[in-house]
């Protein structure tokens, strides 16, 4: 069988069907490949049945504080089975979603593995898809790549996945046993959210990370407020150590841990995640056959998300970090538009927000404070806690902070960070005031509703330059 299309695309997850659906809008004929689930691992393993997850314990959690809230709530408990199967709905129902917006738009769907197969000197690279019992060779003007990443996995320490012991994120959203014990291999926001899952469940858990503090990737004072209320919650965790091997022989696992003191410590888990980052999917794709480039796994792109090879293009997780849905999607829309020749701005990953939706919520966007002191830049910083705040006290959620850093001389809002109670919706807030170059002139004049959590962003702003005031 032989196709042809304007627009190809390996990859239907949040980057591949975002890509898709905007390339039928600029009036491309798009074709998407898919091997598995429309939707991809973040719709399906990833971003949407975690937080299906965490939303069920984060009920359990509230309704164990009933009595708080003047409520009555003689008895608690879960079914694991059961939060498993609201999870497992959720992705479902989402992923039939996926395939009505291609059908809506008109993007042909060939399910099937792909592969980039080299044409005629001087001709594009043109892909063969097979499914097990058909090949179909489809020839596109223009190839985008989008076949995200897996759970990174470290062998020779026997941190892969053996169907008993060691699970991945797969395999931790749906758990063949409720482990009492359970240690996790990184503290990232996939580490930490299965973290907190758990603990909220009852597990005794440990969580394992090799550098200095928990959650790297964000301000060291965030993760040093999380750190704290993760182990008030009852998590031990133990940050400089690293895996050095597990014992799989007995009837639980027992991990040698190297600490930061260079001692080795036991730590017996009933289950282990491994959550120590992700490696691309770019192998099987055909890339040495055609000449794309690649760096450690990863597809080599330009700001465009164009590759060395004309007329082939990469993005989300397949490229460069970060490793994020909203990314991905964002990066989709600004290839096919570029492809189309629309003047699109290329993408500047300090206006890209992280989200960790574990219990307390951490979001952020831009630069730490150590980054940009590092930088050599000259700051002032606001910090509003939840506690001055009434709708938090209301809520019954009085732990958290804001914390924003601008630029002393211009008032450019250089990065913001927040840890609490929907601090994952609130973010969005200072991402666009970012994106848009608002100054702190800007956020003090803007009126925030009361009584709301917002309050707390403009309060933030207010105290960086001494006028706050809830504090």
């Amino acid at each position: 069988m032989t196709k042809s299309c304007d627009v190809l695309i390996i990859g239907a997850g949040p980057g591949g069907y975002v890509a898709a659906i905007r390339a039928a809008q600029l009036g491309l004929k798009t074709i998407i490949v898919e091997r598995d689930a429309l939707g991809g691992v973040c719709l399906n393993w990833g971003c949407i049945p975690t937080k299906a997850l965490l939303r069920s314990a984060e009920v359990l959690r509230l309704a164990k504080h009933g009595e708080a809230f003047g409520l009555k709530i003689d008895k608690t408990g879960f079914d694991i089975k059961k939060v498993i199967k609201r999870s497992r709905d959720v992705a479902g129902q989402l992923s039939k979603g996926v395939g009505f917006l291609m059908k809506k738009n008109k993007v042909d769907i060939v399910m099937g593995s792909a592969r980039l197969a080299k044409s005629a000197a001087g001709q594009a690279p043109f892909v063969i898809v097979e499914d097990g019992k058909t090949k179909t060779e489809i020839k596109a003007k223009h190839i985008i790549l989008a076949t995200g990443a897996r759970a990174r996995t470290v062998p020779a320490a026997g941190l892969e996945p053996d169907g008993k012991f060691i699970w991945t994120a797969k395999e931790a959203m749906t758990p063949d046993v409720m482990p009492k014990s359970l240690l996790v291999v990184g503290s990232g926001a996939i580490g930490i959210e299965f973290a907190s899952f758990y603990r909220t469940l009852g597990a005794e858990v440990t969580v394992v990370e090799m550098l200095d503090t928990i959650l790297p990737v964000e301000d060291r004072e965030i993760s040093k407020l999380a750190a704290k209320q993760f182990t008030q919650q009852g998590m031990t965790l133990l940050t400089g150590a690293t895996v050095e091997k597990i014992d799989k022989s007995g009837a639980i696992a027992r991990a040698t841990i190297k600490t930061k003191e260079g001692k080795s410590q036991t730590v017996e888990a009933e289950r282990v995640i491994v959550a120590i980052g992700i490696v691309g999917n770019s192998d099987g794709l055909g890339l040495e056959e055609v000449g794309v480039t690649t760096d450690r796994g990863h597809v080599v792109i330009d700001e465009y998300c164009r590759t060395n090879v004309a007329g082939v293009y990469a993005i989300g997780d397949l490229v460069a970090p970060p490793w994020l849905a909203h990314k991905a999607s964002h990066e989709g829309v600004l290839c096919v538009e570029k492809i189309v020749g629309k003047s699109v701005h290329p993408m500047d990953v300090s206006l890209i927000p992280g989200c960790t939706y574990s219990h307390p919520q951490i979001a952020s966007v831009g630069l730490t404070e150590q980054a940009a002191k590092e930088q050599g830049l000259k700051v002032k910083i606001g910090r509003f806690p939840f506690i001055g705040n009434g709708k938090a006290i209301a809520l019954g959620e009085a732990e958290g902070l804001v914390k924003t850093i601008f630029d002393a001389k211009t008032g450019e809002l250089l990065g913001a960070h927040m840890i609490g109670a929907e601090v994952t919706e609130l973010i969005q807030g200072y991402v666009l005031g970012k994106g848009m170059e608002a100054t702190e002139e800007d956020f003090m004049h803007t009126i925030f509703a009361h009584p709301t959590l917002s309050e707390m962003m403009h309060e933030s702003v207010l105290e960086a330059y001494g006028r706050a005031v809830h504090i």
